[in-house]
């Protein structure tokens, strides 16, 4: 069903979207959200012990209390809408979208793009299989779950040595894995990881296999100098190999390198009236707790926008 004249809509489905959703309704503002789905990263979190109001709470339960904060607004949701692109200028924006087989369009005064990223995949077998049962994208997520545990981290930069030092306090034994022949972040992470008696560093290979039954028990790699093939017996597996913001079907906006839409302060783009908002942007920590603040920021700011055209 087509949207016609809102004053914002909110492409994308999770904390930073949500927040900003719930903001812009309280200040009167005729908002929809169309996104791919609700929840999006948050959906696939097992454990979230660090959002204020639940000492610990699993990531479907946390989309359904932000589904009952919408509905408890009235927010049209668009959900199992992809947008393709977004077009037009403040005040006149079109957004083209499709659902299956179906073109849509959408128009609005204000666009705020809050779609997120996702996690780079090793793309090896094993990988899909064993997501949340011992394979993991966030060490500040899921770490806890790994206690006294032996585990390994993937991935040769500062996200990796970041995730080794929060697990160095709590998992038995790390095992950190690059391609590279050295790490590449910065040298008081490695410094301080070095010194760690439980962190063993482990280069120049290639991961080919995560293995288990039910849940991860091992992984298989490749040494790139001699070829030899290894096998690491492991509770689980920290994946931090980057990350993609999921922008692409913005063209007209800048970017960072990395495709995450560049924002001031205020969550404004470089096209006047188009925000942004949460992990797609450049802001620097890729929290829940982060997003959820970063969309209310926007939103205000859409308001502040509104008033002054």
């Amino acid at each position: 069903m087509e949207i016609q004249a809102k004053d914002l809509i909110i492409i994308g489905g999770s904390a930073a979207a949500v927040s900003a959703a719930i903001y812009a309704t309280r200040s009167n503002l005729n908002v929809a959200i169309i996104t791919k789905d609700i929840g999006g990263q948050i959906a696939l979190t097992d454990e979230i012990g660090n959002y204020p109001g639940f000492s610990t709470i699993n990531g479907m339960e946390l989309v359904k209390e932000f589904k009952k904060h919408l509905d408890f607004y009235n927010i049209k949701i668009e959900d199992g809408v992809e947008v393709v692109n977004v077009g037009g200028q403040s005040g006149d924006f079109k957004i083209e979208a499709k659902n299956g087989e179906k073109t849509l369009e959408y128009k609005s005064k204000t666009v705020l793009v809050a779609t997120g990223v996702r996690h780079k995949r090793l793309g090896i077998p094993g990988e899909e299989k064993f997501y949340q049962k011992g394979v993991s994208y966030c060490a500040n997520c899921d770490g806890p779950l790994f206690k006294n545990k032996i585990v390994a981290v993937i991935g040769g930069g500062n996200s990796a040595l970041e995730s080794s030092l929060m697990l160095a306090g709590i998992a038995k034994k790390i095992y950190i894995l690059t391609i590279n022949s050295e790490m590449r972040g910065e040298k008081v992470m490695v410094d301080k990881l070095k010194k760690a008696k439980n962190v063993e560093f482990i280069y120049n290979v290639r991961i080919l296999n995560i293995i288990g039954e039910n849940m991860v028990n091992a992984m298989e790699y490749e040494d790139l100098i001699s070829g030899k093939l290894n096998k690491i017996a492991l509770d689980g597996i920290f994946v931090n190999i980057g990350m993609i913001p999921n922008s692409e079907f913005l063209t007209q906006v800048n970017k960072d390198k990395t495709g995450a839409i560049l924002v001031n302060e205020k969550c404004e783009t470089n096209i006047s009236g188009l925000f942004a908002a949460g992990d797609v942007t450049n802001i620097l920590y890729k929290q829940i707790i982060v997003a959820a603040g970063h969309g209310a920021t926007a939103a205000l700011s859409v308001v502040d926008y509104l008033n002054k055209i």
